[in-house]
Formats: C-alpha cells, structure tokens, sequence
C-alpha cells in the first residue's frame, strides 16, 4: 500500500516575515538592542524563534512528527514577533 503525499506550498506571510527580519538584524543590528545599548538577549531570540520557524514553514517544509510541526508553523512564527514586540515596547 503506497501513500501519496502532496507538496505543501510556499507559505507567503511566514517567508516574508523572516526574510524582513533576517534583512533588518543585517542591515540594522541595534535594533537587538535594549536603551542602554546592551545586546537585549530576550529580544533576540524571539526574533531568531520567528525567522527559523518563518523560514522553514514559509519554504513550505512542514514536519511529519507533530512537536516539530508546531514549533515550525506560521502560528509559532506569529506567536514568537508578537513576544518580540511585547519585549520591545517594555524596554
């Protein structure tokens, strides 16, 4: 008995997301940053939580075990820019 499985598609919103955030910590690292200038860890990984799981559900990879499904789907990507945006408005 064979399975045929059709290829998931290219998420627009989640690949657009990450790619905005991997050009903007390029082109403008400080905004990593809290208001006395120090690297704002927190801040960081929340952005670096939404770019994996923007890049790898926007590219249209979604995984078959259903913990790696959630960590890299469109909603965990959302969830993780709205932290960092909460992160970013309290410092």
């Amino acid at each position: 008995m064979s399975t045929t499985e059709t290829p998931s598609a290219i998420h627009l919103p989640s690949l657009a997301t990450a790619i905005l955030i991997m050009l903007a910590g390029t082109l403008y690292p400080l905004m990593m940053a809290n208001a006395a200038g120090k690297a704002d860890h927190g801040l960081a990984t929340a952005l670096f939580v939404a770019m994996s799981a923007g890049l790898v559900r926007g590219v249209g990879f979604v995984p078959r075990a259903l913990v790696w499904r959630w960590l890299f789907s469109g909603w965990t990507c959302l969830l993780a820019l709205g932290l960092a945006g909460w992160i970013k408005f309290l410092s």
